[in-house]
């Protein structure tokens, strides 16, 4: 199998106030298309783990893989890059800028990769809410549609860049269950259809249960 994903002996440690080993020899892999998730007791590294696969936390020690390429030791604007175009992220609160439309919300991490022209990057976002049956709500505000449905224009934004993965911190935890249902139902079908990979960390069992692999963490590690 193809590994999307893929870490070396992370090992995590937080200084401050007294020093604490937080994640503790950390070995596995994402494969292409595979949806995975992390579940696991509040406080067992969980969102630490994340936060380092997702490149946002550098201060680690170990390795960390995307597509076969190693990216641990990359500089801040090469990881910035990586994150934007590899990587798209549905969290528990979509972020998404109330001012601004959909559509706008959408587009925005295209415009910042800036590899595309603006008709194009248009074009794009369109196709994605689209694919999450949401293309009548483009031109509303963000602050005028509902949970369910904002949570849907963060997974479009997600999408824009045609990331090699998508990771989600909790991102049905503020959803009423057939919200979640509706969410859960998009990813499976991204990670069947477009042969997308997915990790998520969820407190859900119900969401974890029909999702490939669970890899369940305990106290800093991995223990299935």
């Amino acid at each position: 199998m193809e590994a999307v994903l893929k870490t070396k002996n992370i090992n995590k440690y937080f200084k401050k106030p007294v020093p604490f080993h937080v994640l503790k020899d950390i070995n596995f892999q994402v494969n292409k298309g595979e949806f995975a998730s992390i579940m696991g007791k509040s406080g067992c590294g969980k969102s630490t783990l994340l936060y380092i696969l997702s490149t946002m936390d550098t201060d680690y020690e170990g390795e960390l893989y995307l597509n076969n390429q190693l990216i641990t030791g990359q500089d801040k604007n090469h990881l910035s890059y990586i994150r934007n175009k590899h990587i798209g992220f549905v969290f528990q609160f979509h972020y998404l800028l109330s001012e601004f439309t959909v559509l706008e919300n959408v587009m925005l991490p295209a415009k910042k990769l800036a590899e595309k022209s603006l008709k194009e990057i248009e074009f794009d976002a369109m196709q994605k809410l689209k694919m999450l049956r949401i293309e009548h709500l483009a031109k509303k505000r963000a602050s005028r549609v509902s949970g369910g449905e904002k949570q849907r224009v963060a997974i479009a934004r997600a999408l824009i860049n045609n990331p090699s993965i998508i990771m989600g911190d909790e991102p049905t935890g503020n959803l009423d269950s057939g919200n979640a249902e509706n969410v859960f139902n998009i990813f499976k079908e991204l990670s069947i259809q477009q042969g997308l990979s997915l990790l998520i960390v969820t407190h859900d069992q119900d969401f974890a249960n029909k999702t490939d692999r669970i890899i369940e963490m305990g106290d800093g590690r991995i223990i299935s």
